[in-house]
């Protein structure tokens, strides 16, 4: 349920965040299927190595569903190794492509149409797709108001004591979109900026609070 506390206080993250960094144009991919590919690919592992990879298929013109779908597992590995795990996330890159070409007879057009929840539902069902990558593409390629929660999400909101430290995805994920308006952009940007902030300062261990956007107003500036 919307919460007037909650969704003043998100709102306040944001402008701030916004003001502080400016937009961060998200998600950094030239096509829908090669963000689709990369939100596969970034499981797991930094973004660099991300980057590696996509060069690589860029490379050998592979960047598309249907090289991609006829390319035998073994070499397609050896394209993906720069992003670790590369044996699964060849097989999750197969299963998806499958789901596209059967479900969606190998059309992003049609499967982006399809109705949101439904689309959703059947991105879970592939075998290794789970919510933030599902999400991922949701908001990312097809441009749905879904948004995306990852571990730098739920770090700011616990440490801001929006969310409890046991709150799971769906929990996290529902504070965001039942308190602010259904919009993609506005998804797209938030999340952005929430794992800018987390990379510079809201680190997992040993935070640097100062000098960070978010530093308490009550707090001494310098520290």
């Amino acid at each position: 349920m919307p919460d007037k506390r909650v969704r003043k206080e998100l709102k306040a993250i944001y402008e701030v965040l916004y003001k502080a960094y400016g937009p961060q144009h998200w998600w950094p991919g030239d096509t829908p299927f090669e963000v689709i590919v990369g939100a596969v690919l970034t499981q797991n592992t930094a973004w660099g190595n991300v980057e590696k990879t996509i060069a690589n298929l860029q490379r050998e013109h592979v960047l598309n569903l249907s090289r991609l779908n006829s390319m035998p597992s073994k070499r397609l590995a050896s394209l993906i190794r720069p992003s670790g795990y590369f044996n699964i996330k060849t097989r999750r890159l197969k299963n998806l492509i499958v789901l596209i070409r059967d479900h969606y007879r190998g059309s992003l057009k049609r499967m982006f149409a399809d109705d949101a929840m439904e689309l959703r539902a059947n991105l879970l069902g592939v075998n290794g797709i789970g919510p933030e990558t599902a999400d991922s593409i949701l908001l990312y390629a097809g441009g749905k108001p879904f948004f995306v929660v990852d571990a730098y999400t739920k770090r700011i909101l616990v440490r801001h004591g929006l969310i409890s430290n046991n709150a799971d995805y769906q929990e996290v994920q529902s504070l965001f979109m039942e308190n602010l308006p259904k919009d993609a952009k506005l998804y797209n940007e938030f999340h952005a900026l929430i794992v800018k902030v987390s990379k510079e300062h809201c680190i997992k261990s040993k935070p640097l609070c100062c000098g960070c956007p978010l530093h308490p107003p009550q707090l001494p500036k310098k520290c």
